[in-house]
């Protein structure tokens, strides 16, 4: 059994089992999708016929150039050249009938405007970034997608609040390259079908509200105020751990403590100030506040 459509040029078969007469084989033929039609082969005619007729000067409309970083995507009558994107160098199009639109492969560069996010502990913050893309697939770039390069800075912008409202202001702060590799695999993947490629994100700034900018300052101050404090505490440890160790060797050596008086001096002196400063033994005066009476000997200072 086989049914034909007439006027057709390919067809799909499929199979179906009959308990009569056993397996039958059905043929439907469907047109194809990218066959030319008579009217279009017609106008491609005339546009042969314009350029034999209108030549040498039709050559001028006909020969186009593309540089090294572009390609040429034609259509004709609003069907894309088999072939895939034109360039670099010289191609040919028919006119009336062809159309073509250049793409250009370079990286290009773009900064996302401030984005206002609230951060996963209900932090607002603004940050920019900065992207960097070249199209790697020209035909798509132009056939799939109206706009490639708005369609990536309006993704790239709702990207940035995505993965940034999943961080803490700390994570933030301190894990700008991880964010940024996050958000660059984001942003590739979305962009894949269009024939973009996205090469680098960088966060370029983040501002802080000046509110919780003098808190974080305040806070920092006081986190340095107290490391000093205990610092200090410690210096204090260790000098007074080390005076006792000089004690207990002047008390066994007596004249160690005139010669530390001595010493005292000559950097006193070494200052260039009018500061004199003598050393008395102790000794000698307990010898004379000793006579005076009991009252005046152990409990006046010295």
């Amino acid at each position: 059994m086989r049914y034909t459509l007439r006027g057709v040029k390919y067809s799909m078969d499929f199979g179906c089992y009959d308990k009569d007469s056993g397996e039958v084989e059905c043929y439907l033929e469907i047109p194809n999708p990218e066959a030319v039609g008579c009217v279009e082969r017609f106008a491609t005619f005339l546009s042969f016929l314009l350029v034999i007729i209108t030549f040498p000067f039709s050559l001028f409309e006909c020969f186009k150039v593309v540089q090294e970083f572009e390609r040429a995507v034609i259509f004709r009558l609003g069907r894309v050249r088999k072939g895939g994107a034109r360039g670099p160098g010289l191609f040919f199009v028919l006119p009336c009938v062809d159309t073509y639109r250049k793409v250009d492969l370079r990286t290009v560069s773009f900064d996302v405007p401030p984005q206002e996010v609230l951060t996963r502990d209900s932090v607002t913050v603004a940050v920019d970034a900065v992207v960097y893309y070249r199209i790697k697939e020209p035909l798509n770039a132009v056939v799939r997608v109206a706009d490639y390069s708005a369609s990536t800075r309006l993704l790239a912008a709702t990207t940035l609040r995505n993965v940034l409202g999943m961080r803490d202001l700390a994570q933030l702060l301190s894990d700008r390259e991880a964010i940024s590799h996050m958000m660059q695999a984001n942003l590739d993947e979305a962009t894949d079908p269009w024939g973009v490629e996205v090469e680098r994100v960088e966060i370029k700034d983040v501002r802080l509200p000046v509110q919780l900018q003098r808190a974080m300052a305040a806070e920092a101050e006081a986190d340095r105020e107290a490391r000093a404090k205990i610092i200090a505490a410690e210096g204090e440890i260790k000098a007074s751990k080390a005076l006792r160790e000089a004690s207990l060797v002047m008390i066994d050596n007596p004249m160690a403590l005139q010669l530390r008086y001595l010493q005292s001096l000559n950097t006193i002196s070494a200052e260039k100030n009018s500061t004199i400063i003598f050393p008395f033994p102790m000794d000698f005066l307990r010898t004379f506040l000793g006579g005076a009476g009991p009252s005046m000997s152990p409990s006046l200072p010295i």
